[in-house]
């Protein structure tokens, strides 16, 4: 996109930026609503230094962290996010790739999502084809692997893996024959630049999903200090995700509540058309009645 057409993404009065994304994403979305959920299946402990994360082992923050749970404790935790309306619920482990005997446990409690009647996927860090084609047969379509950020912006957000290595995994995704849900997190010091840099990424690869999380600063880690993004900034980024990506799920997640706050709903007056229920890997979430209550107000609206 060229520097003029950024301008103008950027410029573009705050109301008139979120019509037009609203309108894209009802003539490419319609009326459907996705929610989604997460296990926190693995914590803590992990080698990589990504600046916004309370999980990675070069920071000190007061995180509890465990190895992988037992299968029945992935599916307790599946459970409780379809509970607070998930319809999909993904299974997460910290470090930067799982070994053979995790993928196994996290195989077999994938095979017995569908007696839940929960769709399963699984954000597991780096991984290759074999792995993938384990999961896959074991039930897996959809594979979560965020890029976080710009090509430029990424290497002041972590030092012990590359863009390249992130860009690796989701071919991989897309080679074995499945989804991929990827996105990123906003306010880490990135530009307007940056975050439509990121944008055009995700279009190139023609991403499935697109979870857009906004940092909530957690003590201990880096970027602790930084202070967070407007909830007018949150809303433009999502109207610019919708403007240039059309189609894919653009779901809002981490730090919906603490940068949105009262103006949450305004999220599906933006392109989203998702969003994440149930609390995120070491940050709470907010009553499960206030997300059901607000879901409901989101799809009686849009029947209008």
């Amino acid at each position: 996109m060229d520097k003029q057409k950024i301008h103008d993404l950027i410029e573009m009065p705050l109301g008139e930026i979120m019509a037009a994304a609203n309108e894209v994403r009802r003539k490419n979305r319609g009326s459907s609503l996705e929610l989604c959920a997460i296990v926190n299946a693995k914590s803590g402990a992990c080698r990589e230094d990504c600046r916004f994360c309370a999980q990675s082992g070069h920071h000190k923050t007061n995180i509890k962290s465990h190895p992988l749970i037992t299968e029945e404790d992935i599916l307790a935790g599946a459970r409780s996010g379809a509970d607070a309306g998930a319809e999909r619920v993904g299974i997460v482990t910290s470090g930067k790739s799982p070994d053979g005997s995790e993928v196994q446990r996290i195989a077999s409690a994938i095979r017995r999502f569908p007696e839940e009647g929960i769709l399963p996927c699984a954000s597991l860090g780096e991984i290759g084809s074999e792995f993938l084609g384990e999961l896959k047969s074991a039930g897996l379509k959809r594979y979560h692997h965020n890029i976080e950020t710009s090509e430029n912006f990424y290497p002041k957000v972590v030092s012990t893996h590359t863009y390249r290595d992130r860009i690796r995994t989701i071919v991989s995704v897309k080679d074995a024959g499945m989804e991929i849900c990827s996105g990123g997190i906003f306010g880490l010091g990135e530009t307007w630049e940056d975050r439509i840099n990121m944008a055009q990424t995700l279009k190139e690869f023609e991403v499935d999903s697109v979870p857009l999380n906004f940092l909530v600063p957690i003590e201990g880690t880096p970027l602790g200090d930084r202070p967070s993004i407007s909830a007018n900034d949150a809303l433009r980024i999502i109207s610019i995700f919708r403007l240039i990506l059309e189609k894919p799920v653009i779901k809002v997640a981490a730090g919906r509540e603490s940068t949105l706050k009262d103006m949450q709903k305004m999220i599906f007056s933006a392109g989203a058309d998702g969003m994440m229920v149930g609390g995120y890997l070491t940050v709470p979430g907010q009553l499960d009645t206030y997300d059901k209550c607000l879901v409901a107000e989101v799809i009686e609206s849009w029947k209008k």
